[in-house]
């Protein structure tokens, strides 16, 4: 006869609810984005300018530099992060793998802000730092075609 593990039953329960969480927050993501672009909100973004500059601080926490593409175009700045993430418990990578426990999932973010003023885009520089991106675009009056911006 095996014994019932109560801990086991509430560890169940409770994934159960987080993925129901997920799909919720996901639907209402969905409903209440960013009306300016129609993406989601999932990166957090400040926009600030002064004389002769538009800056963008962006916060992407738990993601690589080479995770992230920036580009700038007209008067539109798109940031987009992707990668994957994974949590492994109680796996046994010895002959036969037998897994208890195997979470993976892929995580992308994107996001498109309206810049206030012309920017010229082959100038702009971008820093990422501490899960702070930060793109540092100069004022101009031309209006070119678009430019990618390299993450340093």
């Amino acid at each position: 006869m095996t014994r019932r593990d109560p801990f086991e039953e509430m560890e169940r329960l409770f994934e159960r609810m987080n993925r129901e969480f997920e799909r919720i927050g996901g639907d209402l993501e969905a409903g209440f984005g960013d009306l300016e672009s129609g993406l989601g909100r999932e990166i957090s973004v400040d926009v600030a300018e002064d004389e002769s500059a538009v800056t963008v601080t962006a916060d992407l926490p738990g993601y690589d530099r080479d995770d992230i593409d920036v580009t700038a175009s007209g008067r539109t700045l798109t940031i987009a992060a992707e990668h994957d993430e994974s949590v492994e418990r109680n796996v046994d990578d010895e002959d036969a793998l037998e897994y208890h426990r195997r979470e993976r999932r892929r995580r992308s973010v994107s996001r498109r802000v309206r810049l206030p003023s012309d920017v010229d885009e082959t100038a702009a520089e971008a820093t990422y730092t501490n899960g702070v991106l930060t793109v540092e675009l100069p004022k101009t009056d031309v209006d070119a075609g678009g430019h990618r911006i390299d993450v340093e």
